[in-house]
């Protein structure tokens, strides 16, 4: 017999059956609540305890700091495989087989051309565009070039639709970059990998060769496979329910990027280098923000330590260290931010303040660092959250289509003025 959860409303009891998950999770199904009992619903502002779906994507358990991919842990995946295989993997459930893997990558390098009219549209954007609002505006633009809707039904109109955002995302990233700062607009080659595509499209001079550096490869791959997806956050739940009124995928991917926008979601690892660049301007005196942080009457607050989710230690953050690392003593470069951020790195490892309360560095803080070295500009870190996110929102708009899931429509409790006869504007 199944396990039941009671609740009792105004001397009534009503029954909800409780669901469980293949890692234990328990939930209590509600979906009834409010025909049962003539109306009543839940309060949950931001749904930090409301599950809007039931997904087999990723498992995230943030008391114990576990990530994992369609049942593979981050740490394995971010080792031993590349990004393109998580793309597949998140978005069919599978790793691919070679043969599956070759013909993915073919498939979306033979769909990496953008209409040239995608052109006009991002030259009417001033240099003075933020990155994430231009990225946005050609995702959705890709809509206008692509009017036919998916049929969910078709699994081939449904791949075609998947290698086609794929192969254009990434072209309309380094266009992104490249408007910002003046440089003429190019394609990637047919002979790089997903990865390395992506670096030369963004970092290629007009008059010179781009030469890849493997460890900055390396780097990004890993970078990428760490945003890949992150289970019911902000910017995934936007995708889902832009998608759960029948909008096209181009579209519901723009919903999302237009949440993973703010400070709060995927802006956080720009909010790190400002904040950096904030410590500078100030004179550089880590110990002095240290314990500013630490003040509950300062409204200082700092960027890139600790997590919403994860009360322990982020995952990630364990992975992209050694590879920042790595990145910095390769390319030798002395930048007073990355000193900076050295020191407060080290700084909150050794805390008793934000050792006990587990504030240690996530993804964010050392993301932030990575792209910085590697000569992004600050204002296009999120753009990167994007590029890396792009197969997750896949993932999950695809799953809730083929699920069939219902639009969604939250409710509210109405806290407003009740009924009351008009004035009219004389007497008012």
């Amino acid at each position: 017999m199944s396990e039941k959860a009671t609740l009792a409303i105004n001397g009534k009891s009503y029954e909800f059956p409780v669901v469980k998950g293949t890692e234990d999770e328990l939930g209590i199904d509600i979906s009834s609540l409010r025909t049962s009992t003539d109306g009543v619903i839940t309060l949950d502002p931001g749904f930090k305890n409301t599950g809007s779906c039931e997904s087999a994507i990723t498992f995230l358990d943030g008391e114990k700091g576990i990530l994992h991919y369609r049942g593979y842990g981050i740490e394995e995946l971010a080792e031993k495989a590349d990004f393109l295989e998580v793309v597949y993997l998140l978005i069919f459930g599978e790793l691919p087989t070679e043969s599956e893997l070759e013909k993915f990558h073919y498939d979306i390098q033979h769909q990496s051309i953008v209409d040239e009219d995608v052109k006009k549209i991002l030259d009417a954007f001033p240099k003075s565009a933020h990155p994430m609002g231009v990225l946005c505006s050609l995702t959705s633009a890709l809509t206008a070039f692509n009017p036919t809707s998916v049929d969910v039904r078709s699994e081939e109109a449904m791949y075609k639709s998947i290698v086609k955002i794929l192969g254009k995302f990434p072209v309309l990233v380094a266009w992104t970059m490249r408007k910002k700062m003046g440089l003429p607009l190019n394609y990637g080659s047919t002979s790089l990998g997903y990865v390395e595509n992506v670096l030369q499209m963004m970092f290629r001079q007009p008059n010179e060769e781009y030469t890849l550096n493997p460890i900055v490869v390396e780097a990004l791959d890993k970078l990428l496979i760490l945003h890949a997806d992150h289970e019911q956050n902000c910017s995934t739940s936007t995708v889902r329910i832009a998608g759960s009124s029948h909008a096209g995928l181009f579209v519901s991917l723009a919903s999302g990027i237009s949440a993973l926008w703010g400070p709060l979601h995927g802006g956080a690892n720009q909010a790190v280098i400002e904040m950096l660049e904030a410590i500078k301007a100030d004179g550089g005196d880590t110990k002095k923000f240290m314990a500013k942080a630490k003040d509950k009457n300062d409204p200082f607050r700092l960027m890139g330590f600790g997590h919403r989710v994860y009360k322990n230690f982020d995952p990630r953050a364990k992975i992209i260290k050694k590879a920042a690392d790595e990145v910095l003593a390769d390319l030798g470069i002395e930048d007073p931010i990355l000193e900076i951020a050295k020191g407060l790195e080290k700084e909150a490892l050794e805390d008793p303040y934000f050792v006990e309360r587990k504030l240690y560095p996530n993804v964010d803080f050392y993301s932030g660092i990575i792209y910085r070295a590697l000569g992004i500009p600050t204002e296009m870190f999120t753009v990167m959250f994007a590029l890396g996110r792009l197969p997750g929102w896949i993932a999950q708009w695809r799953e809730m289509r083929l699920n069939k899931e219902p639009i969604g429509r939250p409710r509210q409790i109405y806290i407003g003025k009740t009924l009351r006869p008009f004035i009219p504007v004389e007497k008012r």
